[in-house]
This record gives structure tokens, sequence and C-alpha cells, in this order.
């Protein structure tokens, strides 16, 4: 890419690929027809998919963002595709499997490497629903004569293992309680979703949820919220390159904090029902930022604040408090001319002027999306390799930027870079 052009315009934001993941396992707890509009065509999604159609799963795309799943027919409850191990969303697959059947045999998950992801609270709730639950050749294995509802406390705020418990529960004879829940916007949807389906849970976005256990869902027809990552990684963008740019299809109130940290940076936002603007005509100020659970700033937006506070006037600090392997990006971002110190869990960043392009690697999937941006920003030509983890949870990145008026191109081959160049020079 070549750096330097302001993003300006409006670019549609998608499915939420975290709703997605867990929405799409869910789908199997019936053994009648889900359809499922507004799911992200990235390479996660794909790999669940695929995952499920191994087991005896008929999933369909009956357009390029809607779905049609048939679980009827599963001849198997284990799921060792060699993909699967790639997502960390392979995890969906236990609740939904144990909820159903009482059951379950899944690969372990992988996922961007960006640090720890424990499964102890997803174990921990599965055995309090009476299931045994073991971990042996790289696979988890479940079992239960029968699922009963309990009340469980979790250790730690995980999305995951509440979406996990929530699913299993859902089938459970009797009452579940989870305690200090995640409240991200996805776990609402799959409860939304669940509940479209004849399920029971209330509470859903507080830190209590209440699951009565059904004896079995229906169909439903559901479309799947907008992704507030990809609406952030689009206003970000605009902070970045001095941009203006709206987002459009997105639910502002999933957004609030990424607004208001825009807002401390200097930009202007106009929010409407269901798109904001972002506007950087000034240049950006510094400021501090905590990643933290719903509703505080998500850790995944951290790379992208920190691409922008790398160009803001003064010393700003970032501390990330969910995930501890997140900063990888930061070496790269020095490559480019940043000036960032990384002690522990915390980065201290000196604003520069500019950044100037160089060759980089995608780390991940956010920091690279958040490189990308870097280098929309950058002086001269970046090329940012390993663009395959962006795919994992952005549908059409490139093109989405390039209808902005970024110089964008995916390029395959080094005579293909060549061509880039005299293009863009």
């Amino acid at each position: 890419m070549k750096g330097g052009n302001p993003l300006v315009g409006e670019v549609e934001i998608g499915g939420a690929k975290n709703a997605a993941l867990p929405i799409l396992a869910a789908s199997m707890m019936t053994d009648e027809t889900v359809y499922i509009e507004n799911v992200p065509d990235v390479r996660d999604a794909n790999v669940l998919m695929e995952a499920m159609q191994t087991i005896g799963v008929f999933v369909k795309r009956t357009s390029r963002h809607r779905l049609t799943v048939n679980a009827a027919q599963i001849h198997s409850l284990l799921v060792e595709e060699d993909n699967i191990k790639k997502i960390r969303a392979s995890y969906y697959l236990i609740g939904a499997l144990l909820g159903k059947y009482k059951h379950a045999e899944v690969v372990l998950p992988g996922g961007c490497d960006i640090g720890c992801r424990a499964i102890d609270q997803h174990i921990k709730g599965f055995r309090a629903l009476g299931a045994d639950v073991r971990i042996e050749h790289g696979l988890i294995k479940t079992q239960a004569q029968r699922l009963t509802g309990s009340h469980i406390y979790m250790d730690v705020v995980s999305v995951g293992a509440t979406i996990n418990v929530m699913m299993a529960a859902t089938m459970a004879e009797g009452q579940t309680t989870i305690e200090n829940a995640a409240k991200e916007p996805h776990v609402v949807d799959l409860a939304n979703f669940l509940n479209s389906m004849g399920a029971n849970i209330k509470g859903a976005g507080t830190d209590v949820i209440r699951i009565r256990g059904v004896a079995r869902l229906h169909a439903t027809d559901y479309a799947i919220i907008p992704d507030q990552i990809e609406a952030g990684t689009f206003m970000f963008a605009a902070a970045i390159t001095k941009g203006d740019v709206t987002v459009k299809n997105v639910i502002p109130k999933h957004l609030e904090s990424i607004s208001a940290k825009l807002l401390e940076l200097g930009c202007e936002i106009e929010e409407s029902d269901d798109c904001m603007r972002v506007v950087a005509s000034k240049p950006l100020v510094h400021t501090h930022v905590k990643t933290l659970p719903y509703p505080g700033f998500p850790t995944d937006m951290q790379p992208q604040i920190a691409v922008a506070l790398g160009l803001a006037k003064g010393t700003s600090i970032v501390t990330e408090s969910i995930f501890e392997n997140r900063f990888k990006y930061v070496d790269e971002l020095i490559r480019m001319g940043a000036n960032i110190k990384v002690e522990g869990n915390t980065a201290i960043i000196g604003g520069v002027g500019k950044y100037t392009g160089a060759s980089i690697s995608a780390p991940d999937l956010r920091a690279g999306a958040a490189l990308v941006i870097a280098g929309l920003a950058a002086e001269g030509i970046t090329l940012v390799d390993d663009v395959h983890y962006i795919e994992r949870g952005y549908e059409d990145f490139p093109l989405k930027l390039q209808s902005l008026g970024a110089q964008v191109m995916v390029v395959n081959s080094e005579r293909e870079v060549q061509k880039f160049r005299l293009k863009v020079s």
C-alpha cells in the first residue's frame, strides 16, 4: 500500500464475526432448519462451517451472507478436522453438542497467538452442570448422563466460557445461574438467537444470566448484529489517516467506548440511528487507555488505538489487561518510525510526526489490520506479510479501504509488488 491519502467516504459494516461463530455452533442444537442472515464471509466462519459439515451438519450459503443449517443428520460427536485447530471458536462446538447430545469430543482450540486462552472456566462450568470433562490426545472430551442446572460463579470474566456454559445449560434440567458473566454484545446476540429457537435465557448483557432449561429447540430465522470491531477499525482508520469516514449498519451503543477515545484524541463524531461519522481535521492529542471487558475499551481495538496514539502529540499509555501477549506488533510499528516502549502489560507511546513505509508482518488478526492502517498513514510504500490473519476476521478489507480512497492492493509475487510500485509512482 502507499500512504498519504486521507480515507474519505462511507463503508458498510458486516456481521459480527464474534457473534457469528457461537451462533453457527448453536444452530446445531435443533433438528429443524435454521436460517441465519448477515453472516460475514470470513475465514473463521468458513472453517467452522466446514468442521460442522464433517460431522454431518447440512450448511449452505444460499447467498453470500445468508446460511441455511440443518443438524438432523449428525453422525459423529468427534470433531478433529485439521483446520478447526486454527480457530479459537472450535470450543463452541463443545457447549452446543454437549447441550444437545450430552457428549462431545473436540480438538483443542488455536486462533491468534496473543496469549493464553485458558479453558479452565469452560471446564468448571461443564462440570457444574454434571458433565465429566477430560483432556486426552489433544481433545476435550465431555460426557454426561444428564445435565442439571447449577449456580456457577466465573472466577474471571470470560466471553468464551459464558457462551459455552450458556449453550450447554440451555437444554439442561432446571435453572442455571451464571454470575460474573461476560456482557459483550455477542453474548447478548447468542442469547437472543437461542431464545428465538425456544430457549429461556434472561439477563444476557448483565453480569448475572439465568437460564431455565428446555427439552428441545426449534427452527428460527435470525440476523446477526453488525461487527463492533470492524466498525471501530474503520473509525480509527479515519483518525489515523486524517480522514472523514461514515460507518454504516452499526449499533452506536456498542461503540461508546471507542467513540469516547476518538473524542479524547481530538476527532469529531456525528451519530445517527445506525451510522457513525468520524472526522479527523485537527492534529491528534495523547490520551491513556486500558483494555477491559465490555462495556470497557475492547482488547480487539488495542492495536488500532496504539497506531493512532503513535501519531498523537505527547506521551500516551496503553495498558492491556485481557491478553498478555498482545504487543507483538510493536516491533513492526517501530520499523515504521514509531516511538514505543513496552514494559510488561503496558506500552508507553511517544507521538511522532509521521510513520514511514517499511516491510512488516502481521502477527495476528487485529494487529494485522492496525498495521495496514499505519501503512495508509505512512510516507511511501508499506508491504504487510501474513495477511491471512486479517482474512480471519475482516471481509473484503482491501476493497473497502480502496472504496475510501486508499492505495492498497493484495499482491502474491514480487512481480505484482513491482507493478503496484509503478502504478502508484
